[in-house]
């Protein structure tokens, strides 16, 4: 049975900043770094879990996470794919701005809507807005009308998807008949699309799901992909709590 691991990146400096980040490039914090050790300890504390492959977004963020991880997990050796497809969601006009300042400019129930809702997105990037992605070398394969201006959840799902069924999905069967398992190092947004997917979520729930930063969800799958059992690994508390906490970074 294939096992599917779950890893948002850590504790990231515009996180610290309280700035809505989306396809902007930062780094992790020493939080974040610790995060992403421990997520590698509990990882090798999982006696039944061996890891075969590895996924990420081309953000970094995520890939310092898998590293960091993976190092301490001691499988630094896997192999990786990276993907555009398992990127934050693009936040549109939003992207460097203060999540409190904009809940006090536009009110804490537009901010929700942009946050939460799963079809309205967030007002797009201007035209020729220095913080659009079209020139960053990392997509220079990536069809340029396919990179985002600004997207919410449902434009995530629709990108997550295909990744997940023509990518993923074939690494899940293949390790697990292998006893092996799938990581995926990635994003709140692209991990909820993930999961909104496998777990039938439904767009009114999605919009209360919280994911914590740094702790791995471990999804146990059968022979058909369906999800048997799930849940974060270590302690359940301190994996409520930081969802918790990502739940009031907007104030």
């Amino acid at each position: 049975m294939p096992d599917l691991i779950l890893l948002r990146h850590g504790r990231s400096l515009w996180n610290d900043l309280n700035l809505f980040t989306g396809w902007h490039d930062v780094d992790l914090v020493a939080q974040g770094e610790a995060e992403a050790k421990v997520a590698g300890e509990l990882l090798a504390a999982e006696e039944d879990l061996d890891l075969r492959i590895l996924h990420t977004s081309l953000l970094t963020r995520a890939i310092r996470t898998a590293n960091i991880a993976l190092d301490n997990a001691n499988r630094s050796w896997l192999p990786v794919r990276r993907s555009w497809r398992l990127n934050e969601r693009h936040y549109g006009d939003l992207t460097g701005k203060d999540k409190k300042e904009t809940a006090e400019k536009f009110g804490m129930d537009q901010l929700k809507l942009w946050r939460r809702s799963y079809d309205v997105p967030p007002p797009p990037l201007p035209e020729g807005d220095e913080r659009a992605n079209q020139h960053d070398p990392r997509y220079r394969d990536v069809d340029p009308a396919k990179i985002p201006m600004t997207e919410c959840l449902k434009d995530v799902v629709a990108r997550v998807t295909p990744y997940f069924s023509s990518v993923i999905a074939e690494d899940l069967r293949a390790e697990g008949a292998r006893g092996g398992a799938v990581i995926v190092v990635a994003h709140g947004n692209s991990l909820r699309a993930l999961r909104m997917v496998l777990e039938n979520i439904s767009e009114d729930e999605i919009a209360e799901l919280e994911i914590p930063t740094g702790i791995p969800y471990r999804m146990k799958l059968d022979e058909h992909l369906e999800v048997i059992s799930a849940g974060y690994l270590g302690d359940p508390a301190a994996a409520a709590a930081a969802a918790e906490a990502v739940a009031r970074q907007a104030g």
